[in-house]
């Protein structure tokens, strides 16, 4: 390893001789002076030279593009002038470890353009930040699911038939036959169950060959999954899901308030507890009164409609999130559980947060017999799933679940517009590179 002093802990080392490494990120030079911005992962400071003729570290500080890659040695002088973390590096000697040709894009640039050069794009503090909000977001899910008792399990991604609507499917050759990349981890979550693993988490990747272009619509994407054994009902899962984001969120505000907000201008807020739930019918209604006439066929609400009911919750409950439950079975799948007194209606909901859905949930049917019937009344065929059947053959608790994208979870969390900034490497379907 190379030996060097991070950024970040220079203040430590006043009057010391040090080594940083990083990237220039700007030179200004000047008729007496040089001075370089230098950025690595713990932040920036300023280095500063004297000038002087014929000195062959000047002219190398003169000739150097920008964020090409230097190891410099120098002294720490701590100085409350410096915006730069109050002190600055008075150069000795510097190395250039790799030369940047001219960049491609600047902070001008289209986020389509950035998304070529990805890599690039990502130097920034500012994206930087996400992706250090993300692992400490995936932090706090895991510390609440140890303390819970729950399993992580990584199930397969090739599968043999669909867990979801097998309209969005991407199918691929799998040696002589085919094979479907998994929407995502719904049945082995399931099995889990049927196992007695009692609790269990996921996050990994999930495929939707949706041909969507819409600011929150991917085709590959990471998804947050739980299931849970032994509940009365799906508010038990919901009970769950809300304790789970509202812990994080505590940690988010406690560990990032303050850099979220000078970067994103966001807040924040930890919610409180329990969150409104609103029957989806009921949420039509209100969608509709307030003079939007939603424009789905199929009995849910559109992205205006959840809009409206986001703004419902918080002008009357002070809220940011809500749950819509009990959604028709026509729109649910057949292995969502139907309310005893309504077989019409599923023991179901949607998170919304901010007007976003994040998550859809439920409690799954875990009789076989009923199980197969829902299945046929689909118009399903059940060969393909029998593997999926037997499951429920040889004792199944009753169970729950939900999943929920990370990206949009981060997308609301910062206040972007565009899951295409929170995700490391986008995938839609005009995208495949870098």
């Amino acid at each position: 390893m190379i030996e060097r002093t991070t950024i970040a802990s220079l203040d430590k080392f006043e009057d010391q001789k040090v080594t940083v490494c990083g990237w220039v990120e700007k030179i200004r030079d000047q008729k007496t002076v040089q001075f370089i911005v230098l950025r690595d992962e713990t932040g920036s400071a300023q280095l500063v030279r004297e000038k002087v003729d014929r000195d062959p570290v000047c002219e190398l500080i003169s000739a150097l593009p920008a964020e090409s890659v230097v190891s410099v040695e120098g002294v720490v002088k701590l100085d409350p002038r410096v915006k730069l973390g109050g002190l600055e590096l008075k150069v000795e000697a510097i190395d250039v470890l790799s030369k940047a040709e001219t960049l491609p894009i600047n902070e001008e640039t289209s986020l389509d353009k950035r998304l070529d050069w990805r890599f690039i794009d990502l130097r920034s503090r500012r994206n930087r930040l996400i992706f250090e909000v993300q692992t400490e977001l995936e932090r706090s899910y895991r510390k609440t699911w140890e303390s819970e008792g729950f399993i992580e399990i990584h199930s397969p991604k090739l599968m043999a038939a669909a867990s979801e609507s097998g309209a969005e499917l991407f199918r691929v050759d799998y040696f002589d036959t085919s094979a479907y990349l998994a929407q995502s981890p719904q049945f082995y979550k399931q099995m889990a169950m049927a196992a007695g693993f009692n609790k269990v988490f996921e996050i990994g990747p999930v495929f939707r060959a949706n041909p969507s272009f819409t600011s929150r619509h991917d085709t590959e994407f990471t998804s947050v999954d739980v299931e849970i054994s032994w509940i009365d009902s799906h508010e038990d899962v919901m009970n769950f899901e809300q304790h789970l984001l509202t812990e994080m969120l505590g940690h988010i505000s406690e560990t990032f308030q303050d850099e979220i907000f000078s970067t994103f201008g966001v807040d924040v807020v930890v919610p409180k507890l329990p969150f409104p739930r609103i029957k989806l019918s009921d949420a039509i209604d209100l969608v509709e009164r307030s003079g939007h006439k939603v424009e789905r066929t199929d009995g849910d609400l559109d992205p205006e409609g959840e809009r409206r009911i986001a703004e419902f919750v918080q002008r009357e409950f002070g809220h940011q999130f809500v749950f819509l439950t009990d959604y028709p079975a026509t729109v649910r799948p057949y292995y969502h559980m139907r309310h005893p007194e309504n077989h019409t209606l599923t023991k179901s909901f949607d998170l919304v947060w901010k007007g976003l859905e994040i998550t859809t949930g439920a409690q799954r049917e875990h009789r076989y017999d009923i199980l197969v019937a829902q299945a046929e009344e689909k118009g399903l065929e059940l060969a393909p799933l029998q593997f999926y059947l037997d499951f429920f053959r040889f004792g199944m608790p009753p169970h729950g679940g939900f999943g929920m994208g990370l990206t949009r979870v981060l997308m609301i969390l910062l206040g972007l517009k565009n899951v295409r900034e929170v995700t490391f490497l986008y995938r839609g379907p005009n995208r495949l590179s870098p």
